[in-house]
């Protein structure tokens, strides 16, 4: 054991050690509340300031937790931290006070069959809060669900068996999401969107982040839907019936100037059906669908293999309201084994271009 570890265990216990008293005081005021089994995240996140730090210990947590303080955070001891739902449904101090505003979206939140919920109002963002170090599973909408963030880092949070997406962010700036584990969701491991209940226009993310993630057995690994301004780098996905998803439409502004660049993209060939939004999923690395000025580079897109009209390495459409995919940069990708082609261009869009990529077979011939 280095150093480094023995010191990172000596804090830790130390800070467990001091929760057995009162909530330590750090010089800057600010507190850790320490969680054990048999006591409530929820009311230990509402006794809490901005700044403070609530800490929860391994064990399982039955109950839906939601965080509108800004600065807060929350962190478990590690993936021995699980949340999943209670008998009954999730009752807060938040949701408690009359239902307006953050008051109302953190109640329906909660209430609708979310696990953590990190919520604001457009108006005003919650901001700076942290999730790290837990698990979160089986509830039926949403592990992790946040709406009106900024500068949301969630980190080290395994989202497991949620009936639609892992960790899912709306309407938010800023975030960072690094080192995540999303397995066996009913849709996205990930999920990023300006909205799910608005027809408006891309939201500017101003930098979000989405890397170093392991998205595995979901509907789709990543969907970035209506997004401007966006990252996502370095993850691995794999088994998923599709790998990574851009999405637009013909909304102003344009969904688009994504970055998606190093990440492994392998045998994404699990088989889903056809909803009333998207055709029968199997065999999809990236595809992109009425989005502007993205850029995918440096991706290893390997053995992703159906028969949908979404099958392939990376694949150009146009979007499913007809809004064209234009001005994306496919370069120095590595493709092998992609069915039908490692790189399928069916957008009527301007200005696409593919240089440099490593791959056999193109639809139309001619892009490798």
């Amino acid at each position: 054991m280095t150093k480094y570890h023995i010191a990172y265990l000596a804090c830790t216990a130390a800070v467990v050690g001091a929760g057995l008293g009162a909530a330590p005081s750090s010089a800057a005021g600010h507190h850790t509340h320490v969680v054990r089994p048999g006591q409530s995240i929820q009311q230990a996140v509402d006794a809490a300031a901005p700044g403070d730090t609530v800490l929860v210990t391994r064990g399982t947590y039955r109950e839906s937790v939601t965080v509108t303080t800004p600065r807060l955070t929350l962190r478990g001891l590690g993936p021995g931290v699980v949340i999943e739902p209670g008998a009954t449904p999730a009752t807060t101090a938040t949701a408690a006070t009359p239902a307006t505003g953050a008051a109302r979206v953190a109640a329906d939140c909660a209430s609708s069959g979310n696990g953590v919920c990190v919520v604001g109002t457009k108006a005003n963002p919650v901001e700076g809060v942290t999730l790290s170090s837990l698990t979160v599973t089986g509830f039926t909408k949403s592990g992790v669900h946040a709406y009106a963030t900024d500068g949301l880092n969630v980190r080290n949070v395994t989202a497991v068996k949620n009936g639609v997406w892992g960790i899912a962010q709306e309407a938010s700036t800023r975030g960072v999401f690094r080192g995540n584990t999303a397995r066996d969701n009913g849709d996205a491991g990930l999920f990023l969107a300006n909205t799910v209940t608005e027809e408006e226009g891309a939201t500017d993310t101003l930098g979000t982040r989405v890397e170093r993630n392991r998205l595995e057995g979901n509907r789709i690994g990543v969907t970035v839907r209506r997004l401007r301004n966006l990252t996502v780098e370095d993850n691995r996905v794999t088994g998923n019936c599709a790998g990574v998803f851009l999405v637009g439409d013909e909304n102003k502004p344009k969904a688009g100037a994504v970055t998606v660049a190093a990440n492994t993209i392998v045998a994404n060939n699990k088989s889903c059906p056809k909803t009333a939004r998207l055709d029968a999923l199997q065999g999809s690395g990236i595809v992109l669908t009425g989005t502007e000025d993205a850029l995918l580079t440096d991706n290893e897109i390997h053995d992703n293999a159906g028969n949908s009209p979404l099958s392939g390495g990376i694949v150009l459409l146009k979007s499913f309201v007809g809004a064209t995919s234009d001005r994306n940069r496919v370069s120095d990708n590595r493709l092998s084994g992609n069915v039908p082609a490692d790189l399928v261009d069916q957008s009527p869009g301007k200005d696409n271009t593919f240089q440099g990529n490593t791959c056999a077979l193109s639809r139309p011939a001619g892009l490798c």
